[in-house]
Order: structure tokens, then sequence, then C-alpha cells
């Protein structure tokens, strides 16, 4: 079933993914999501925080997932944890890593915050 659902999922891949993790209580669930399609292409739930090498192991996963379907990735977008970059670098080499807006607008103070909603540049999620 779980290669079917691969199958499903990568047929139409963009190359450009988003990474992310997210804990809840004990848990931490580590997720990639088609930054185009927003189709959810792997996902691993572990007991404990993420370290260099859960993330290399995770996208090592990911990449023979492509390989098997002679699929390249492009591009990849994180919440700029330092979790990312050296596990990207080891497992797929100079690929572009963008850092995610909402993430970047979320650590401003809220006198940035009001200078950037006035700025014209958009509003600011609530």
């Amino acid at each position: 079933m779980w290669t079917s659902y691969l199958d499903w999922a990568l047929s139409d891949f963009s190359g450009y993914i988003a990474a992310d993790e997210l804990y809840d209580g004990p848990f931490c669930v580590l997720s990639i999501v088609d930054n185009r399609t927003f189709k959810r292409l792997l996902y691993q739930v572990l007991d404990h925080d993420p370290d260099h090498t859960d993330i290399t192991k995770f996208f090592q996963r990911f990449r023979m997932a492509l390989r098997l379907r002679s699929l390249k990735l492009h591009g990849v977008t994180t919440d700029a944890s330092p979790l990312y970059p050296e596990p990207l670098q080891a497992v797929f080499g100079p690929v572009p890593h963008n850092i995610c807006e909402f993430h970047i607008v979320k650590e401003l103070t809220p006198t940035q915050q009001n200078l950037w909603v006035n700025s014209g540049s958009g509003s600011f999620p609530s």
C-alpha cells in the first residue's frame, strides 16, 4: 500500500519540497510535502527530539523514493531550524534551500510586524 501511495503522490512531483517537524508532547513528526501540489510525501514519528542523524536518515529515505522513480529534487523550504542545512547538503548536495516566509515574519517583534504591514508588503497573519 505504501508504494502505491508514493507512486500516486510522486506522479506529478514538482521537484520542490517543504520539510518540517511538529512536536507533540514526547513525540516529533517529521514530514515532507510537495511544495507545489501540497501532497504529503513522507512522514516519520519519533519518540524523541530529532538530531542530524534522524534528519539525514529521513532525507535518505526520500532520496531513495525519488531515485526509484527517476525524479530529482530542485529545491527545499524549511523553517530555518539548524536541523536541516547539514543533512540536506550531505544527502542532496547543493540543492537550493529557502526559509519559509511565515517563519521569518513570526520572528519579528510586534513593532517590526506593524512596520511590515504598514509598508504595503502584505498583511501579517494573526
